[in-house]
């Protein structure tokens, strides 16, 4: 199922005696074990009476008092989580009622360790020996942020049950390693996982398979996580299965980001990528939830059906279970709460505004002939579904901030690409509405966009440059024209800075920003209102960017990339280490987000990473 989790945050009511203050719509009580009273551990009510699967879940306090708030009407079943417990039998309840929860101390560290974030058992997995990666520039940061947060972990969560153990049907295979081998090759993703493997020299494999044969003796983890505290224990995660077990949520969008209270109460909207065309709809106040077909313009637009699984998948067999034209990967809404979305709306081939020889702006300064995805509008009041045909390929979008509404996409390439949207929605004219950009650096220093050289060729000081910096996310910035994006699925990644000038793209020019060591493994990004970047980071890092602290030039033959350390602050990510590299997080961040408007009460400009390892996300308050 595809799961979505909202996040609030509760202060609970207690009244004389310390007796738990319910709301008729509220379930309440304590939880004590044989040890006494529980704190910080997980009460969950759940039930399958709505139109959803619905969890809510809440966090004891120092007393081991709970309220569970503000539940839809149904019959709920309610149980304990902790660390250092085993899960209690759920119990029947109803909203009103107060309970006293009798929580399991665990009888041994197996016992315990069960229900650990999966980061403390993905750190007990080895590292190669730096003969064993030399052939990689980076080393073993590089072979880091391939098995981290730009590869295996940004799509599994190693170290959960699943993977820390090896299917059954994988059991007669000679060796673990035979066994990964074979598991890496399943379904459709098959070709890509094995592809990342044998690129590393299927380091990843031999020590996957070393990893789950010390499991399977009985090794546990090393360390034992904390439970929570406070702030911690002020959060309320609501939790909803929708769509089906087959397909998967890329993302969903709710609001418009420069304004929160757009589409207030209102349905959610989800992306399903290569797994299906049925866009999910989640309606959290009513829950229930609907799908919406996207179709494609083009008949011939390639599907993602047409990919075999390399071997069959231990769960679906030989089934094609991702079957997508559209390929939708994030959705946007505008300030009219209308949908737009990254989709593909046809095959690959540009037409002729965008190629060569074309009077198109952007296509007399940089021609594109292919894409592979578009933008599209959905429209909830009317359901109209909107065709938006780009020579940009598309991945994340995002608005800028002005009167125009502009939506800036990533995705590009070698271009960062545009929409007037209000153009658009007035001409339904898409080829006069949108721009892209190459991204150049102004490495003669001269303050303008000049001839330059292209990636490959050895920097000349009286010309510019071209850097292949595809943009992976992308942020404009709130107080100003220029837009940001973030340079993943390389080594060690970086952030880039585009200004489109008066003029764009023949004003356009940009800045590009490495993070320094310790720090790699750029993926997703966000940016507050001052404009500083927040990005997550394979090294176990949330990267902190603020280009106001660069002290030296940002333009010329010396700003490539390296140039301002001094506007980086790495920030520890929560979690343990690997045995042989203790001091950094295994957590693998995928993307960061940040609050601006201070919609989940734990400030203005709050940066949220995402918690890969551990289930959750990790939001950096008063810089802790």
């Amino acid at each position: 199922m595809v799961t979505s989790i909202c996040l609030t945050t509760l202060l609970a009511s207690c009244g004389p005696g310390g007796d738990v203050v319910l709301d008729p719509d509220d379930i309440g009580g304590t939880v004590t074990s044989a040890e006494g009273p529980e704190a910080g551990v997980w009460v969950i009510a759940e039930t399958d009476d709505l139109g959803t699967r619905f969890a809510r879940i809440v966090v004891t306090d120092d007393q081991g008092r709970f309220v569970v708030p503000d539940l839809p009407e149904a019959d709920y079943r309610v149980w304990v989580r902790g660390y250092g417990l085993v899960d209690s039998e759920p119990v029947p309840a109803e909203r009103g009622q107060q309970l006293e929860l009798r929580a399991t101390v665990a009888p041994d560290a197996a016992a315990a360790a069960r229900v650990y974030p999966a980061a403390y058992w993905y750190a007990m997995m080895g590292l190669p020996t730096e003969e064993e990666v030399a052939v990689l520039d980076g080393g073993l940061n590089e072979y880091l942020t391939w098995v981290k947060n730009m590869g295996c972990v940004g799509c599994h969560q190693l170290g959960n049950e699943s993977t820390r153990t090896l299917p059954a049907s994988l059991a007669g295979l000679e060796s673990s390693e035979e066994a990964w081998w074979r598991r890496i090759s399943s379904g459709q993703a098959g070709q890509n996982m094995f592809g990342l493997a044998t690129r590393l020299d299927g380091l990843p494999v031999k020590y996957m398979a070393e990893w789950t044969d010390r499991i399977a003796a009985g090794e546990l983890p090393a360390q034992v996580p904390d439970r929570p505290s406070g702030l911690e224990r002020n959060v309320v995660a609501t939790v909803r299965d929708w769509s089906s077990p087959q397909f998967y949520m890329h993302d969903l969008s709710g609001t418009d980001r420069r304004d929160p209270t757009v589409n207030g109460y209102g349905k959610l909207y989800g992306a399903p990528e290569l797994s299906t065309d049925e866009m999910p709809i989640l309606d959290p106040g009513a829950n229930e939830s609907s799908v919406f077909h996207l179709p494609v313009r083009d008949e011939d637009t390639p599907t993602t059906n047409a990919v075999p699984p390399m071997a069959p998948s231990p769960y679906w067999g030989e089934e094609r279970i991702w079957d997508s034209k559209a390929n939708v990967h994030n959705p946007m809404l505008d300030q009219d709460g209308r949908v737009w979305l990254t989709a593909r709306i046809r095959g690959p081939e540009n037409p002729a505004f965008c190629r060569e020889g074309s009077s198109h702006p952007s296509a007399a300064l940089y021609p594109k002939e292919r894409t592979g995805r578009h933008l599209t509008v959905f429209d909830p009041e009317t359901e109209e579904y909107t065709f938006v045909d780009t020579c940009f390929s598309t991945h994340h979008l995002q608005f800028a901030y002005g009167e125009d509404n502009i939506l800036w996409t990533s995705g590009g390439g070698d271009v960062v690409g545009w929409l007037d949207t209000d153009r658009f929605l007035e001409t339904g004219d898409a080829a006069a509405s949108q721009g892209w950009a190459p991204l150049i650096l102004d490495t003669n220093g001269n303050g303008r966009q000049d001839r330059w050289t292209d990636p490959g060729e050895p920097l000349d000081p009286s010309l510019d440059m071209r850097v292949p910096n595809g943009f992976y996310a992308v942020m404009p910035e709130p107080r100003g024209d220029a837009v940001w994006g973030s340079n993943a699925f390389r080594y060690p990644g970086s952030i880039t800075r585009l200004a489109p000038g008066d003029d764009p793209p023949q004003t356009s020019l940009a800045e590009v920003y490495l993070p320094p060591l310790p720090g790699f493994g750029v993926r997703g990004a966000d940016i507050d209102k001052n404009g500083v970047v927040w990005t997550s980071l394979g090294s176990g890092h949330l990267g902190e960017f603020d280009r106001r602290k660069c002290r030296g030039p940002l333009n010329g033959p010396e700003a490539t990339g390296a140039h301002c350390p001094e506007g980086w602050t790495l920030h520890d990510l929560p979690g343990p280490g690997f045995a042989d590299l203790p001091q950094y997080s295994v957590e693998s961040s995928y993307y960061t987000w940040v609050d601006q408007h201070n919609t989940l009460g734990l400030g203005e400009d709050v940066p949220i990473a995402t918690g890969n390892l551990f289930d959750g996300v990790h939001a950096l308050v008063d810089g802790a």
